[in-house]
């Protein structure tokens, strides 16, 4: 398999006008395939990527073979998973074997992993003994784990050679390794020693034993290991390029900043989802049908419908005390939506900061401790801001039960909402499922209870 790249362009007035999605679905129309070439070759992939989703669905094919096959491969390799699927379901299977070909491993596995399994094997058997052995090894590694996400083709040093010997297998190897930057050194047995930068290499002299050249710092993750751990490591140490081992600490693929950057996405859009109570989406919103969108948001909805059943039976507990102060009423959504407001403020806060490493499930005590002192500060702040307005309306001592609500409604959701991620991550659930609404019904819940029972404790 071959590494596609993208093409290093100088971008200028004239290309963005030729560029323009509308010129090139009237050039397709009019079959114009020299002015359309010249344009791609002025183009970037992922602007030619990006162009693609505009044309007409019999188009796409065409725009491809328009295309050196190299640069079809890296075009194909932007397109969202469910473009790819449509797309590949156009090409006879000589072509898709083709197109698979020319896709970096990490691409060409991932494409496969989407494909049903009958598709998968008959594709496999196209594809030459070497390739089909090295997509199996990357489809064996569990769904979202380093394995998966890694790139096989790499290039490493001997520890005995020189830089003179070093340089010449960078030349000789250059069309294997996705990154060049930085060089891993290894035994024999292909165990990771350590790494080189390359302007190291150029800058030493020929007879320079790599040896003496050699960082021992190195910083790694199993195979097995789960994508977010790469992103926390590459994120943490700054690296360019991150070795993964096998089990035996065989070095066996790297992760790239690029490789990152798209695992950074999925899981920032997860996370975004599920705070939404949303069901992931795998495709763009644009992309995504009614029937996908109202399955995915249908099920939470009628969950959170059944929990706020029971804000209206906590209603109905304190009827006698609505009748006797009416003005209580009037403050009730005031004092809910707070607490939903300050819940969901420190569910959201707590559950990113897991997810970037900020905090550890041992650190919950410490912070809960600090979120007390918060939330009781606000909801003191809180209090007497509606303090006022409460004896405006109803009097001194609505006023006090106004006031009173609010502190205790706004310490309890916050303190809900920090300690539910927590729980959620010590069950081994994901803390993101601490949703906004889930949060916000709840402290609805909680809130209506607080307030009725210190107004009854007060008035009646």
């Amino acid at each position: 398999m071959t590494q596609a790249t993208d093409n290093e362009i100088t971008t200028n007035q004239a290309n963005v006008e030729t560029a323009d999605p509308s010129r090139i679905a009237s050039l397709m129309t009019e079959r114009q395939w020299d002015a359309l070439k010249e344009i791609f070759e002025g183009m970037a992939d992922p602007d030619i990527a990006k162009v693609v989703p505009t044309l007409e669905r019999s188009d796409w094919v065409l725009l491809l073979k328009l295309l050196p096959p190299e640069r079809a491969a890296s075009v194909y390799a932007y397109l969202s998973t469910e473009q790819q699927a449509d797309l590949l379901g156009d090409l006879t299977d000589e072509e898709k074997a083709q197109l698979i070909g020319e896709l970096s491993y990490d691409d060409a596995a991932a494409l496969l992993d989407e494909l049903p399994d009958e598709h998968t094997e008959l594709l496999m058997d196209m594809l030459p003994s070497e390739d089909q052995e090295i997509l199996q090894t990357l489809l064996a590694y569990p769904e979202e784990s380093a394995g998966r996400l890694m790139t096989p083709e790499f290039i490493t040093l001997r520890p005995d050679w020189d830089a003179r010997q070093c340089l010449d297998h960078v030349r000789r190897e250059s069309e294997k390794g996705e990154t060049l930057n930085t060089l891993f050194v290894t035994n024999d047995k292909g165990n990771l020693l350590g790494w080189v930068q390359l302007r190291d290499l150029l800058l030493s002299r020929p007879a320079t034993p790599v040896n003496t050249l050699i960082n021992t710092d190195v910083i790694s993750i199993g195979a097995e290991q789960d994508q977010e751990e790469a992103v926390r490591l590459i994120r943490h140490y700054d690296l360019e390029v991150l070795p993964v081992l096998n089990g035996d600490g065989v070095m066996v693929g790297i992760i790239t900043v690029d490789d990152i950057l798209d695992v950074v996405e999925e899981e920032t859009t997860e996370d975004f989802h599920k705070l939404g109570s949303v069901g992931v989406l795998n495709l763009s919103l644009k992309e995504a049908s009614a029937r996908l969108l109202y399955r995915k948001r249908i099920g939470w909805l009628v969950i959170l419908v059944m929990v706020n059943v029971f804000s209206g039976a906590a209603i109905g507990i304190f009827e006698a005390a609505i009748e006797e102060v009416v003005a209580l009423v009037f403050f009730l959504p005031l004092v809910i939506a707070s607490a939903g407001n300050a819940g969901t403020q420190a569910s959201t806060l707590m559950v990113r900061a897991l997810a970037t490493g900020d905090v550890v499930p041992r650190d919950w005590f410490r912070l809960w401790g600090k979120e007390l002192l918060v939330s009781l500060s606000l909801g003191i702040t809180m209090g007497i801001a509606v303090w006022a307005g409460g004896i405006w309306l109803g009097g001194w001592d609505v006023g006090m039960v106004v006031a009173m609500a609010m502190v205790l409604v706004v310490v309890m959701a916050s303190m809900f909402g920090m300690v539910l991620p927590f729980a959620l991550n010590r069950l081994g659930m994901d803390p993101a499922t601490a949703s906004a609404p889930l949060i916000t019904s709840i402290a609805d819940i909680f809130g209506i209870l607080i307030y009725f029972s210190v107004a009854t404790a007060v008035l009646l």
